[in-house]
């Protein structure tokens, strides 16, 4: 009684436990590894951690990490593991040598709360979410265009809403969007965006401007001494963020052409485009420069295996990127400068009370186009008007609204409720942007004409009194 009394501490300490596991793993490898196809190789040390352990491994003369990737779900039957339980890391010093990481508890099993926006910047990396070692997964968006893929339900939203959180936190970027499903995911964001389109005419006008942007801001760069367009809150950077990217491509062809065009030439000049979708399809992700263009890949689960070379490409299947393998929605693996081996990871949940209470506030310190850049939309408007409109062949026609954004506007906060309207009722009233909402409310607070209830909610000082000229 008394040994099984001062044995019972030993054998409750987890860590203890893992312990006598991990060295009789030692003891059995040689047999496992005959066993999984894996023999000569050898454990050189392993170590307990708080989800489970891990070992280095010295592989065989000829054997090399893809071949122990490719005997994964052999090494959990020879350890007695469950099955997705085993990760395959290289050596990044020898091209002889692995870690394998042995997960007794899943460290993703529950979602990870948002804790808020980690830059100020776009300049800064964002945090995206969490490794299954603890450690961050940092990556930056500045100058480089990005993929997010995975099937309806694999998180896609989520991953989207952390990073349109941190870029709204960040006073040196202007962010348009392209939502073709009615503005389903990004109109949450509306008071973050400078622009929103959800047709595919919006699409391809929107797009269109950006190319104009960039080639302007290439005119004035090529003027000057400046190689790179280094951005700020008087000259910003600008990232583009689609939804659907399929969409895009099968409805709006001029506009995937036009983001082809960014896709090749805007890295330098800061217009970037941010692209996700649940169908990566061959068609829809295969063709155009825009895909071979992103340097950042994020994937989330995929129905099929062969939709992981899609997305992160050609030959990462076999390099042992098993997005098909993914089982909780957030869970993801990230392609990158820095992050080039498999890792899982999860991104923080952002609720709909999360995204409300970020785009409320971050909405008053949204900065607007930098006047040179504001300048081009402008011009390639003026030259629009100036050719009657007239689009090219498949193209929709791009009709101007017959409502006067003015009396839109006014007539909105005259009829608004006690509380007030928010700025996205007016913008989506108005059709206009929300710098431009905001001048005139503040030329209408200054007449007294208008009055701000609350944060975010604006009404008409007196419902009955008519407007004077702004």
């Amino acid at each position: 009684m008394l040994v099984l009394a001062g044995g019972l501490p030993w054998w409750t300490h987890r860590r203890r436990r893992m312990r006598v596991t991990v060295d009789r793993t030692i003891q059995a490898w040689p047999n496992i590894a005959e066993q999984v196809g894996l023999a000569g190789s050898r454990v050189l040390s392993a170590v307990v951690d708080v989800w489970g352990w891990r070992a280095r491994m010295a592989l065989r003369g000829g054997q090399t990490v893809s071949d122990v990737v490719a005997h994964v779900p052999a090494i959990e039957s020879g350890l007695g593991t469950r099955p997705g339980a085993v990760r395959v890391e290289p050596d990044p010093a020898h091209a002889g040598r692995a870690t394998i990481r042995v997960l007794a508890t899943d460290p993703h099993a529950e979602a990870i709360a948002w804790s808020g926006p980690s830059v100020r910047s776009i300049t800064q990396p964002i945090t995206l979410g969490v490794f299954e070692d603890a450690t961050p997964v940092r990556v930056s968006f500045l100058r480089r265009h990005a993929l997010i893929g995975g099937i309806a339900g694999s998180g896609k939203s989520g991953i989207l809403n952390v990073i349109v959180a941190n870029l709204a936190a960040c006073a040196d970027v202007v962010l348009w969007g392209i939502d073709l499903k009615g503005g389903m995911e990004l109109r949450p964001w509306v008071s973050c965006l400078d622009r929103l389109a959800t047709t595919p005419a919006e699409a391809t006008r929107l797009q269109r401007d950006a190319v104009g942007i960039l080639e302007a801001r290439a005119r004035a760069m090529g003027d000057g001494s400046a190689r790179v367009w280094n951005p700020s809150p008087q000259h910003p950077a600008l990232i583009i963020i689609t939804d659907e990217y399929a969409e895009l491509a099968e409805n709006a062809p001029l506009a995937a052409d036009a983001a082809d065009s960014v896709a090749r030439r805007g890295r330098a000049l800061a217009v970037t485009e941010l692209a996700a979708t649940q169908r990566p399809t061959q068609q829809a992700m295969g063709r155009g420069a825009l895909r071979s263009q992103m340097d950042i890949r994020i994937a989330l689960r995929v129905r099929e295996r062969r939709d992981t070379d899609l997305i992160l490409g050609q030959g990462m299947l076999a390099a042992g990127w098993h997005a098909h393998t993914l089982d909780a929605p957030g869970k993801f693996l990230i392609s990158a400068e820095g992050l080039d081996h498999p890792r899982r990871a999860r991104g923080f949940l952002v609720t709909d009370d999360d995204v409300s209470g970020e785009a409320a506030r971050w909405a008053p310190i949204r900065p607007p186009l930098d006047d040179l850049s504001a300048a081009a939309v402008g011009t390639a408007r003026d030259a629009e008007a100036e050719a009657g409109g007239e689009c090219g062949p498949g193209e929709p026609q791009i009709i101007d609204d017959s409502v006067d954004p003015e009396s839109a506007l006014w007539a909105a906060l005259r009829e608004a409720p006690d509380e007030g309207l928010t700025i996205p009722e007016l913008i989506m009233t108005t059709g206009m942007r929300r710098t431009w909402i905001y001048a005139r409310l503040q030329n209408h607070a200054a007449g007294e004409r208008a009055v701000q209830v609350s944060r975010g909610r604006w009404r008409a000082a007196d419902p009955h009194r008519e407007a004077r000229a702004a």
